[in-house]
């Protein structure tokens, strides 16, 4: 009887101690493995990567529109923008024009 009291309070006071390292290693465990771990690192970066050159795509396009409307201020209209604009919508070309669609 006394030797299975000494191995209860054994099992008791290691309880504590154990349950702390098992929850360290699981706080471990998701700090390198999870999500937001470690190893997520470089798949953030690779995104980052990825975002910045898509931002870059985005503001090129973003230019091109941006100086077709500048061209197109009714204060002061680039003739050969409006031309190519009325030519297109309206479907308007001379007999002797040659069309090439680029699309």
């Amino acid at each position: 009887m006394a030797q299975l009291a000494k191995l209860r309070m054994l099992f008791t006071s290691a309880f504590g101690p154990t349950l702390a390292i098992l929850l360290l290693a699981v706080l471990l465990g998701y700090a390198v493995l999870g999500s937001n771990g470690i190893l997520a690192w470089g798949d953030y970066t690779r995104q980052l990567h990825d975002s910045r050159a898509e931002l870059k795509v985005v503001q090129a396009e973003r230019a091109r529109i941006a100086n077709r409307v500048e061209r197109l201020d009714p204060r002061h209209v680039d003739p050969d923008m409006v031309d190519e604009l009325v030519r297109r919508e309206l479907n308007v070309g001379h007999p002797d024009e040659v069309v090439v669609p680029l699309k």
